[in-house]
């Protein structure tokens, strides 16, 4: 192990350029190891609260690794310690939640991130790091065919790589407020944002960061609306909802439309809910419509899912995760607006140690002003090798393979007397469950589905989760089981054996 020292001080035991190789070497053997024997772990984690900590010391080591043969211990203790503790997201038969797509092209960019150590938070502090983003955001804009208005190109819009849709949907409030700011409404104006009970709960979190929503409980300045039989928004609800708001004196200023819902894969009629705002006289108000399509904009690279977008035209803007759907690997949210004033003017701060001369001449973007955080990793990079290695045809493939897969889980499912199909099939997920028994009390089959869900999870040979559907015309609400196909490495014969082992435990 090197050591750098000065004028006798003690030296730091940094690792040589040839120690690291080494280790490198290993540390890429060790996951290319562990893709390849995936199917031999059971997906999800058997440990019990706290077996992971009490594996590990209670203190900081003193003294650290001396040379590669201490690096042996790390070795053993990813094998010991971390992989039982692991939910293996990457498992070909991990059908929970969304997918969380790694691959090798994305784990060698983000490799390369890490070791460049670039902190992309201005055009000075690195150009490549921003000029790539922004051409790798054109490039995806390009592929999931969002109109020119999005692009850098345009005169209003853009593209930036945010770290999730959670984020992406904060600083989507934040600029809409600023804008509806602009439009004349007043400091202390009673602000109300509107969205779906069914999106993602990341659009109350970003009120309550706001200081719109007073808490978690606010019904008032945070409106979740009820949906139609499949679950998207209904935009006669928000319009009645909007015109409740004005004439009580508030202020409807955000307003976020679903495509891929989290419990169901709902999606919102994005060209209606604009509608909505345009009738309202909110939209001239200033009033921001964003669009979360975390999940399902993946699938806008397949020509055959663009009907997706029908609407986006008249958003402001437009967010998706390829975190999720797209081979690379988390984080990684594509934030695209069409008013990057707004942003700017919500979110610029220029202290004088980050005055320059490239920010001062407006000739470049500072990505810094785009999101919420001052710094920001080189995340460009991942993206775009995923994009070059994949090309446009193979992201394609990738998608249009799990829709099938999904498909036909989708048939034995409706081909199964014993089960039900709980909403439609929006893309690659399948919302199901064992139908109710003649007489059966509404919790009772509830509570069926509940340890058929656990009796599959506990043998670790798959990994599903559940959501409660609400309610549809007087009818209880469900709990469901959700088929989330997805994984990197999932084939058809990990979804029919998924089908089998349900099949089974249905009894």
């Amino acid at each position: 192990m090197s050591h750098d020292s000065r004028d006798g001080d003690e030296a730091v035991p940094h690792l040589s350029p040839e120690e690291f190789r080494k280790l490198g070497h290993r540390m890429v053997d060790w996951i290319a190891d562990y893709w390849s024997r995936l199917e031999s772990f059971p997906v999800r984690s058997q440990v019990s609260p706290g077996d992971v900590a009490s594996k590990l010391p209670a203190h900081p080591p003193e003294e650290g690794l001396a040379g590669e043969q201490g690096w042996d211990a790390i070795f053993r203790d990813l094998e010991d310690v971390v992989v039982p503790g692991l939910t293996h997201w990457q498992s070909p038969s991990f059908f929970a939640y969304f997918p969380a797509n790694a691959s090798g092209p994305a784990v060698l960019g983000e490799l390369l991130s890490a070791g460049l150590g670039v902190q992309g938070m201005l055009w000075s502090t690195s150009p490549a790091a921003t000029e790539m983003e922004t051409r790798v955001l054109d490039w995806l804009a390009e592929l999931t065919a969002l109109p020119a208005s999005f692009r850098s190109t345009s005169a209003t819009g853009g593209g930036v790589i945010q770290g999730t849709a959670s984020e992406a949907t904060l600083v989507a409030m934040v600029a809409a407020r600023e804008r509806v700011r602009r439009h004349g409404a007043p400091a202390d104006a009673q602000w109300v944002a509107y969205s779906s009970t069914q999106a993602h709960s990341s659009v109350l979190k970003a009120a309550m960061l706001c200081g719109v929503a007073r808490g978690a409980d606010d019904t008032v300045h945070v409106r979740q609306l009820e949906t139609d039989a499949h679950f998207a928004l209904r935009p006669d609800v928000l319009e009645r909802a909007i015109r409740e708001d004005l004439a009580a004196g508030r202020r409807p200023f955000f307003v976020c439309a679903t495509v891929g819902s989290t419990s169901s894969g709902a999606v919102d009629p994005v060209r209606a809910v604009a509608g909505v705002l345009e009738r309202t006289g909110v939209k001239a108000a200033g009033c921001w419509l964003h669009v979360d399509a975390a999940w399902a904009g993946a699938a806008l690279v397949c020509d055959e899912h663009r009907a997706l977008l029908d609407g986006v035209e008249l958003v402001d803007s437009f967010a998706f995760n390829p975190h999720k759907w797209l081979l690379t690997n988390f984080d990684c949210n594509a934030f695209y607006t069409r008013d990057r004033s707004a942003l700017l003017d919500a979110l610029s701060v220029t202290p004088e140690y980050l005055r320059n001369a490239a920010s001062a001449s407006g000739a470049v973007i500072d990505y810094r002003d785009w999101q919420v955080p001052l710094g920001r990793r080189f995340r460009a990079l991942k993206l775009w090798f995923v994009l070059r290695h994949y090309g446009a045809r193979g992201l394609r493939t990738h998608v249009r393979g799990h829709v099938k897969l999904a498909g036909d889980f989708e048939t034995w499912v409706r081909e199964d007397a014993r089960f039900e199909l709980a909403a439609p099939r929006s893309l690659s997920l399948v919302c199901f469950r064992l139908k109710p028994l003649p007489g059966e009390a509404s919790d009772a089959t509830d509570a069926r589905n509940r340890a058929l869900l656990e009796r599959v999870n506990s043998t670790g040979r798959l990994f599903l989760t559940h959501t409660v559907l609400p309610s549809v015309d007087g009818t209880p609400a469900r709990y469901v089981l959700r088929m989330a196909i997805g994984g990197t490495y999932t084939k058809a014969r990990h979804v029919r054996a998924a089908w089998d082992a349900l099949s089974a435990a249905a009894g």
